[in-house]
C-alpha cells in the first residue's frame, strides 16, 4: 500500500498518527559531557526530570550528565540516563522517601 493510500486506509490513520506522534516526542539538546560538547534525544518528561534533579542536587545539568556518564554501564549515555532516573525516583518512592517528602502513608502500595 502506498503511504497516501494507507493515511486513507483506517489501519493506516492510526499508524501515521503514531508515527507522528514517535517523531515529535523526542526534544534534542546540547550538553557538555566531560568537557565535550554532544546533542541528547530525551522526552520532554525525561528533561524535566532532570531538571528537577539538578534543582535539588544543586548541580548543572552538564554536572548532573557528566556525572552519569562516569558512572555508567548501560551501552548509550540516554539509555544510562534514563535508568538513572529510574533509580533515584525509585528511591524517593521508598517508605523513607514518602516520610521525608511528607507524603504518603508508609506500608500503603499501590497494587503492581
Amino acid at each position: 500500500m502506498q503511504q497516501r493510500e494507507r493515511a486513507h486506509h483506517p489501519s493506516g490513520l492510526a499508524a501515521n498518527a503514531e508515527l507522528s506522534r514517535s517523531a515529535s516526542t523526542l526534544v534534542n539538546r546540547n550538553v557538555t559531557v566531560g568537557g565535550r560538547r554532544t546533542s541528547m534525544r530525551l522526552e520532554p518528561m525525561m528533561w524535566e526530570a532532570l531538571q528537577q534533579i539538578c534543582a535539588r542536587e544543586s548541580k548543572t545539568l552538564n554536572e548532573l550528565v557528566t556525572e552519569i556518564d562516569r558512572q555508567r554501564s548501560e551501552s548509550s549515555l540516554t539509555a544510562a540516563i534514563r535508568v538513572y532516573l529510574l533509580r533515584y525516583f525509585r528511591a524517593a518512592a521508598t517508605d523513607e522517601g514518602h516520610r521525608l517528602a511528607g507524603h504518603g502513608s508508609p506500608g500503603r502500595h499501590l497494587p503492581v
